[in-house]
């Protein structure tokens, strides 16, 4: 499966061990001065919630089409958000290194970290599979898979893993357009709902995506 080893790699350059970050409760206490006394307010920070239309196929094909996107969408998920997660942090400590040597040995050290780590797990996902979670980190993080190759490493080695990845039928390229693809709406409107009933949790997209805007594209009932 060498596509899903030119992800795997891709995740070597973003994913390193860090300290837990800290966590942050969502319930923070404020004070209100008045006449000299302050008084503690408590502020709780509440999320956009989407209303979700109920689900609706035009036929049976269709419902067992969304099962297995939901299965294999569940499935990446995590990475992509792993990824967003962890890039900013390399970002950081990359410009933090001035020489160009110790920023080649900071990424060497990431690259050895994820091959023991993390690529085993990455190898097994199907193509399908490997085709999502490049679409996801586009959604996660506001780039192709292939930008963040070429950014992190070199213009020649991302042509070089997307011409080999293309010849499974993937492409590092993909981005992630719900309101383009019934697809992509499929597996958001998967996400939502799992972020609604805490499978998953939440991290908002990297740019705007509206919702509804492309339910009312894709709702069967609107494309019949």
């Amino acid at each position: 499966m060498k596509y899903i080893t030119y992800i795997a790699l891709f995740f070597s350059m973003i994913i390193s061990a860090q300290e837990d970050p800290v966590k942050q409760d969502s319930t923070e206490v404020h004070y209100m001065y008045i006449e000299g006394d302050s008084i503690p307010v408590t502020s709780v920070e509440l999320n956009e919630v989407l209303v979700l239309p109920n689900l609706k196929f035009k036929d049976r094909d269709a419902r067992i089409r969304y099962i297995i996107l939901k299965r294999k969408t569940l499935k990446v998920y995590p990475y992509a958000k792993l990824a967003a997660e962890r890039l900013e942090a390399l970002q950081e400590r990359l410009d933090g290194l001035e020489r160009k040597r110790d920023k080649k040995r900071y990424a060497k050290i990431i690259q050895n970290y994820i091959e023991e780590e993390f690529s085993a797990e990455l190898k097994k996902l199907t193509k399908t599979e490997g085709q999502i979670l490049v679409k996801l980190i586009h959604r996660q993080t506001g780039k192709t898979t292939f930008d963040l190759i070429k950014e992190l490493r070199s213009g020649w080695r991302a042509f070089w893993f997307n011409s080999t990845a293309s010849l499974f039928d993937i492409s590092l390229k993909k981005e992630f357009s719900p309101i383009d693809e019934e697809e992509d709406y499929l597996i958001e409107d998967i996400l939502q709902r799992a972020f609604q009933s805490e499978r998953l949790k939440r991290q908002e997209s990297a740019f705007e995506i509206d919702f509804y805007s492309c339910v009312n594209k894709w709702s069967p009932k609107n494309r019949n």
